[in-house]
């Protein structure tokens, strides 16, 4: 039995967030994949369209460093989420 909390039914509420800040970064996902690397973080392509499609949880040091990589906070990768939740 899987009991996991989903956010409108996805495994996490930033995958598209992740996707738009990749693309709009020129980034293919092999790209994303080397960079997360070089902070540590294994992530492979799979992992990767997993976490763009929601089928994936995000860790939050994995959350980090999608902020680190993008230039970008945390509160602006959660934005969409935060705003939901605050109406």
């Amino acid at each position: 039995m899987n009991n996991t909390i989903k956010y409108n039914g996805k495994l996490n509420a930033i995958g598209s967030t992740i996707k738009e800040y990749r693309i709009k970064n020129e980034m293919t996902q092999k790209a994303l994949s080397e960079r997360l690397q070089l902070f540590g973080v294994d992530l492979n392509k799979n992992s990767l369209q997993k976490i763009e499609r929601g089928d994936r949880i995000i860790k939050e040091y994995e959350l980090a460093v999608f902020s680190i990589i993008f230039n970008v906070s945390t509160d602006e990768l959660l934005k969409e989420c935060i705003e939901k939740f605050r109406k």
